[in-house]
C-alpha cells in the first residue's frame, strides 16, 4: 500500500511505502530572507511533514541538498546543524543547481524511516 499526503494535480508532497516516508523537495515560502533563513523555513516544512508520517528528523536515511549558490554552502550548514539531530545525522549530498524559482536558495530532498 501507498499512502500520499498533500496531493496535488502535479504531485504529492509525501508518499510513505514499506515504511519509508519519501519527500518532495521542499522549498521556502519566504524568498526575501538569507540563505540561514531559507533553510530554516525548509527545515522546519519537513519536520512538518515527517510528523504526518509518523516519524521524525532522527529517523531521516537520506538527505539530498541542492544550493543556488555554493558560497552560501556555510549559512545553509549552519541552519543545518542548529536543526539536525545530534547523534542521527543522516548521509547527506550537496550540489549546486539551478533551483525552478530564481529567489530560491535551497531546496532539500528527505527519505526517512516510519
Amino acid at each position: 500500500m501507498i499512502q500520499r499526503f498533500e496531493v496535488g494535480p502535479r504531485m504529492s508532497e509525501l508518499a510513505v511505502h514499506n515504511g519509508v516516508a519519501y519527500l518532495a523537495g521542499q522549498i521556502p515560502e519566504d524568498t526575501s530572507q538569507d540563505i540561514v533563513g531559507q533553510t530554516r523555513q525548509v527545515l522546519e516544512a519537513i519536520d512538518a511533514l515527517l510528523a504526518q508520517a509518523g516519524t521524525d528528523k532522527s529517523r531521516i536515511l537520506r538527505a539530498e541538498i541542492f544550493l543556488a549558490d555554493l558560497t552560501e554552502f556555510a549559512g545553509m550548514n549552519q541552519a543545518w546543524d542548529g536543526w539536525v539531530a545530534a547523534g542521527h545525522t543522516p548521509p547527506r549530498a550537496t550540489v549546486q543547481a539551478a533551483l525552478a524559482k530564481p529567489d530560491w536558495k535551497v531546496e532539500i530532498v528527505v527519505t526517512a524511516a516510519v
